[in-house]
């Protein structure tokens, strides 16, 4: 089959989409990607976003509204995919579609269920490519009382789990996670780590109007400050056992700018250093504690759009010394694409009929069916 997967990360640095040749299902599964494109989010929507997914700002008709213009946000970047690939909507057999992530409550709390919100209509992508697509994909695993996160293992088992290597597969987008493959799917590891890009971007944009840190040349020229970097490793999330997931509730906007007003007087680039070594310290911390007190890695690959960042990735490589530290781009493959391809691998396994929810990872009581099936409308 032919199909597109859609990413839209807490990152907010764009839409990712995929066109994929899938081949088979389940572990006998084959991709091929036919193309690759990042669509870029506006300001306008980047800030409603970010407004939606703020308590103090986020109001009931905002959330209806923008789950409608999302969805037509999706749609536009999958015609340009098309378009690139010379591909056409009557080639497609499905689109697969993360959403965007309003908010994260595996757990609930106080009066609050355990739940999760992903928004982007699915109906306006199906309507304007006439093809059927597979959308809300967590929410089955939290129902099953799993954390809904992560869900790219179950994609990094397929496509790397054949290799006979302890691989640690470390993905760097908003929030960090990584899958730690040491045979089958039953002995998997997966979980998120903390925050990946999250910190480091918000905090380029409020101290210097810029959406991220262009190859970690900001964070080179600043000097970590121990003190803050050991206020942030005292975060509550780092007592927490996997299986875990956490995002923008935790470090996000509100966490990023209080720490900010609380160091107003250090250096610009001394809090962007610092933030880029925060995510490094906390990848290496979950792999002392977590993995390797019971496994041997034998090699990490980097993938999500901190795979660009230079020195996030050399220290990186510094802390996890002497492990062998590469990028998906290093291998062959494309960090960027990397999110966007789990989920068409998961959309298929949806039609399927295939459980692919890992619950080494998520914590639910049972595999499951993930997503709901929007059908072709006409």
């Amino acid at each position: 089959m032919i199909g597109v997967g859609i990413m839209s990360g807490t990152s907010l640095d764009g839409v990712d989409t995929v066109l994929v040749e899938v081949t088979g299902s389940g572990l006998e599964t084959a991709i091929k990607v036919l193309g690759y494109n990042e669509y870029p989010i506006s300001d306008y929507y980047r800030n409603k976003i970010k407004k939606a997914s703020t308590e103090e700002t986020s109001r009931a008709d905002l959330i209806c509204s923008l789950n409608f213009e999302l969805g037509q946000l999706f749609s536009d970047a999958v015609t340009v995919l098309l378009n690139m690939t010379g591909y056409g909507d009557g080639d497609l057999d499905f689109i697969a579609s993360h959403g965007q992530t309003i908010y994260h409550l595996p757990e609930g709390g106080h009066d609050l269920v355990a739940s999760t919100l992903q928004i982007g209509e699915p109906a306006v992508i199906a309507y304007n490519h006439n093809t059927q697509v597979i959308s809300d994909f967590r929410v089955m695993d939290v129902v099953a009382k799993g954390q809904g996160a992560p869900l790219v293992p179950y994609s990094e088992y397929v496509l790397y789990g054949k290799s006979g290597k302890n691989i640690a597969l470390q993905n760097i987008g908003g929030i960090s996670n990584v899958t730690f493959l040491p045979g089958g799917v039953e002995g998997l590891v997966a979980f998120d780590t903390g925050p990946g890009n999250m910190m480091i971007n918000e905090a380029c944009n409020q101290l210097y109007g810029l959406p991220y840190d262009k190859d970690g040349l900001i964070a080179a020229a600043g000097k970590v400050d121990d003190r803050i970097l050991g206020e942030l490793m005292n975060h509550n999330y780092f007592d927490k056992l996997p299986p875990k997931s956490t995002g923008r509730e935790d470090f996000g906007e509100k966490y990023t700018g209080d720490l900010l007003k609380r160091h107003h007087k250090s250096a610009p680039a001394d809090i962007v250093a610092t933030l880029t070594m925060f995510t490094a310290k906390c990848i290496a911390f979950h792999y002392q504690r977590d993995i390797l007190e019971k496994f041997r890695i034998d090699e990490v690959i980097i993938g999500g759009g901190g795979s660009h960042n230079l020195t996030l990735v050399g220290w990186i490589k510094d802390e996890l010394d002497p492990i062998k530290v590469v990028t998906q781009d290093e291998i062959g493959y494309s960090s960027d694409a990397k999110e966007a391809i789990a989920f068409a691998v998961l959309g298929n396994e949806t039609l399927h009929g295939n459980p692919a929810n890992v619950i080494n990872a998520t914590g639910a009581k049972h595999p499951v069916v993930l997503g709901k099936i929007t059908p072709k409308p006409y």
